[in-house]
């Protein structure tokens, strides 16, 4: 197991897509994705990692998206909140297979599948060496799982949120899109304010801004990504 003066990082929020459990089907859960998230996981464990994970909903359900279509926008959010939850289950039992010790915690009770979110036992938790798991959003509508994920890990007083998604980072257009977008290597709040660049909604960049929590962006296919930002080592974009 690596010493925790190795990584840059010690305690980190990772935010993950609900897209990303998907896979290619673009809809539910893929097994095989699923199985190699956790294997990234395990792996940041391993490392001495003190971590905590929060996963959308989008593969389930998108409340933005259904209230578009013409439902009221506070049920959807509320459907979207319990699609993270069932990510995050989903995510345990595989964790729990592979002898990574976890547990997820609902920002709405729902006792007899997981603990409430209580601050100072989610700390407890993860002083103990435990990967926590954060479902439910906020608990509130209105507000994306980008939003629960700033908030979550500045209350768990975390040293970075690494968002990882389906490209290497933070581009000036969107590179699925626009062949002519250029990758940004570094870049600061302000910049992403001004250039209304997707790397999260402004409430959760504003929070991180207020709090001077830095945002990594990277590809979460790119296998050990994530341990190399940890480690400190240049990859994907640094949003400080």
């Amino acid at each position: 197991m690596a010493s925790q003066t190795e990584l840059r990082y010690e305690r980190v929020l990772l935010k993950l897509s609900g897209e990303a459990l998907a896979g290619d089907r673009g809809f539910g859960i893929e097994p095989r994705v699923v199985d190699q998230l956790t294997d990234e996981i395990k792996s940041l464990a391993e490392m001495g990692v003190s971590l905590g994970i929060v996963i959308g909903g989008g593969n389930i359900v998108r409340g933005a998206m259904a209230s578009q279509e013409g439902m009221d926008r506070v049920q959807a959010d509320y459907m979207g909140m319990l699609g993270t939850v069932i990510n995050a289950l989903a995510v345990q039992d595989l964790l729990e297979h592979k002898g990574v010790d976890n547990r997820v915690m609902t920002a709405i009770r729902m006792d007899e599948i997981a603990e409430p979110y209580i601050r100072r036992r989610a700390l407890r938790h993860m002083e103990r060496g435990r990967v926590v798991l954060f479902a439910g959003g906020t608990g509130n509508p209105y507000f994306s799982t980008d939003t629960a994920a700033v908030l979550r890990a500045i209350e768990m007083e975390s040293d970075v949120v690494i968002k990882a998604t389906k490209v290497e980072g933070v581009f000036t257009a969107d590179p699925e899109h626009d062949s002519s977008a250029e990758f940004i290597p570094k870049i600061s709040f302000q910049e992403v304010v001004a250039q209304e660049l997707a790397v999260m909604d402004a409430a959760a960049v504003s929070l991180c801004k207020e709090n001077s929590l830095p945002i990594i962006v990277l590809d979460l296919q790119e296998q050990g990504a994530v341990a190399a930002a940890i480690r400190g080592e240049t990859i994907g974009t640094l949003v400080s």
